[in-house]
C-alpha cells in the first residue's frame, strides 16, 4: 500500500467527509467518458452534444474513487478521464438541493420521499479508494445531476476541462512498475461544509462510524 495510505488508513478520518482539490472560487470533480463526449468537452470548454444533459450525470471529487470506477481509463466508455473546475457557489447549490439516494437510519420515509421526488441532486457515499482499489474506512461523495442541477452544471458552474488521461496513465504504469504513486496524485484536502449542508448530505460531523 501506498504511504499516504497507510497513514490515512490509521488516521480518525470522519466516516463521510467530502475531500476535493478546491481554491477559494472552484473545486475540481471529476468524469470519464468515451472520447466521443470527452473530445468534443475539452475543445468547448463545457459539455455539448453528444454528452446527453437528460440524462443523470455523476461527478466526483475523489480521483482516486473515480479511478475506481473507470478502473484507471481502461474499462468501456470511460477511456477519457476529465477534470472539471466548477464553482464552489454552483457545487455547494448542488449540495444544497440534493437527497441522498437511500434513507439513513432514523429518517422519516415519508419526508425521504417527498425530497427525492422533487430534488434533482442525488448523493451516495462509498468507501473510498487506495491506488489499487482497496476499500478503506471511510466514505467518499459522489453527486448526480439532473433536471435543472445537470443544465445548471452544463451551462453555468464549469470554469475549465481538462484531460487527464496522460495522467492517469502514466500513474497506471508507475503502480505496475511497483512504485508509490503518491506525489503523482492530485492533493486533496477536507472541503469546508457549512452546517446545514453537511445535514443534508449526510456528512459527519465528528469522526465517528456514520
Amino acid at each position: 500500500m501506498d504511504a499516504r495510505f497507510a497513514i490515512l488508513r490509521r488516521m480518525n478520518v470522519p466516516y463521510r467527509q467530502i475531500r476535493a482539490s478546491f481554491t477559494d472560487e472552484a473545486i475540481t470533480v471529476y468524469q470519464a467518458y468515451d472520447p466521443a463526449v470527452a473530445a468534443p468537452a475539452v475543445t468547448a470548454q463545457r459539455f455539448v452534444p453528444p454528452f446527453k444533459r437528460e440524462r443523470m450525470t455523476w461527478i466526483k471529487p475523489s480521483f482516486l474513487w473515480m479511478m475506481y470506477r473507470c478502473g484507471w481509463a481502461e474499462k468501456p466508455g470511460q477511456t477519457r478521464v476529465l477534470a472539471v473546475d466548477i464553482t464552489r457557489e454552483g457545487f455547494e447549490w448542488a449540495l444544497g438541493h440534493s437527497c441522498l439516494s437511500h434513507p439513513d437510519a432514523g429518517t422519516d420515509p415519508t419526508a425521504w420521499r417527498n425530497r427525492l421526488r422533487e430534488s434533482p441532486v442525488r448523493i451516495q457515499w462509498d468507501p473510498e479508494r487506495d491506488p489499487h482499489h482497496n476499500a478503506l474506512p471511510y466514505r467518499s461523495i459522489q453527486v448526480g445531476l439532473s433536471g435543472d442541477a445537470a443544465a445548471r452544471y452544463a451551462d453555468q458552474w464549469i470554469l475549465g476541462i481538462t484531460d487527464l488521461t496522460d495522467r492517469v496513465h502514466d500513474v497506471r504504469q508507475a503502480l505496475r512498475d511497483g512504485k508509490d504513486v503518491t506525489g503523482m496524485l492530485p492533493a486533496e484536502r477536507p472541503y469546508p461544509l457549512p452546517a446545514e449542508l453537511a445535514r443534508t448530505v449526510g456528512a459527519s460531523v465528528t469522526p465517528d462510524a456514520g
